[in-house]
């Protein structure tokens, strides 16, 4: 349904003079979900995100945020959007406590700072001058700028870098309330593991197109899952099974790795399991995973 777009992006393009930053872009991200836009430095992300905020005019496309173009639409769309910058330009010699009153008088919305202060664990810096800020402080303070009044649309590039990782992790947690409180975040991140834990559906860019999109499930299912193990030497008097993916083995001198790729992870797990079984074969440091996002990342970025 309509209704639950807040952001489409359709054919999107904007260049840098002669570099298409961004070309040809599709994009649809869904009213109450948290969508991570991945890349490798001057994949696009950025650029989209400013499409998005309405602080570019593409070249061609179009691009809708909740219903409105964004670079027509900004006084309208203002008041509905929270956005955190790479770089925000703080006042220096205002206090972390004056900085968000500021903010409440300059937006319709509201909020409760004492309460906002404690979201974003600076009370004991609440009358400190932001100059005085630690960089992973003032990344916190920016983060509570953009949550302010919990928009309904929340746009985060890189809000975790300077972090701890301890930091990290409350700031995910409080993102993740602000989704099942009803906002929808698009956020970016160098930090893979951090679109694992928090995002309902990715999508990778490279060379300012979208190479990868979906659910993560979807997204790791375009990379096979591996089983490995190391078997004794005796254990290759038997046949192995017939296996759904591809199988490599190394051989040495005490036996075999055996690194198999799969589609079919459950069933040729069983598979081997069974073999094992019925031989008495010890299987040593036994494996089984899905793709990692890591792994999906570097495979885009490979393709050059």
């Amino acid at each position: 349904m309509e209704d639950d777009i807040v952001i489409e992006i359709s054919l999107l393009r904007f260049s840098y003079d002669t570099f298409a930053a961004v070309d040809g872009v599709d994009l649809t991200v869904r009213r109450g979900e948290i969508f991570a836009l991945l890349g490798t430095n001057g994949a696009g992300k950025t650029t989209t995100l400013e499409l998005v905020e309405g602080f570019r005019r593409p070249e061609s496309g179009t691009v809708r945020v909740l219903g409105h173009d964004p670079a027509r639409a900004r006084s309208l769309l203002k008041p509905r959007m929270g956005m955190m910058l790479q770089h925000a330009g703080l006042i220096e010699e205002l206090s972390v406590f004056e900085t968000l009153k500021l903010w409440g008088s300059l937006t319709t919305r509201s909020d409760d700072v004492e309460e906002l202060l404690d979201r974003i664990e600076l009370v004991h810096r609440r009358d400190t001058r932001v100059e005085q800020l630690s960089g992973g402080e003032k990344r916190r303070l920016d983060f509570a700028l953009a949550i302010y009044g919990r928009p309904e649309l929340i746009v985060l590039d890189e809000p975790t870098t300077g972090l701890d990782p301890e930091s990290r992790q409350r700031l995910w947690q409080t993102v993740e309330r602000l989704r099942d409180s009803g906002s929808t975040i698009l956020l970016t991140t160098h930090y893979l593991e951090e679109a694992e834990s928090l995002a309902d559906r990715v999508a990778i860019m490279h060379q300012g197109r979208i190479s990868v999109a979906g659910t993560l499930p979807e997204v790791l299912g375009t990379r096979p899952s591996r089983i490995t193990a190391r078997v004794p030497a005796s254990a290759l008097e038997r046949a192995l099974p017939a296996f759904a993916g591809a199988l490599k083995s190394t051989l040495d001198d005490t036996g075999a790795l055996l690194v198999l790729e799969t589609t079919a992870l459950q069933e040729d797990l069983g598979a081997l399991l069974r073999w094992a079984g019925d031989g008495g074969i010890e299987l040593d440091r036994l494996t089984a995973s899905q793709a990692s996002l890591a792994e999906i990342f570097l495979t885009v970025g490979a393709n050059r």
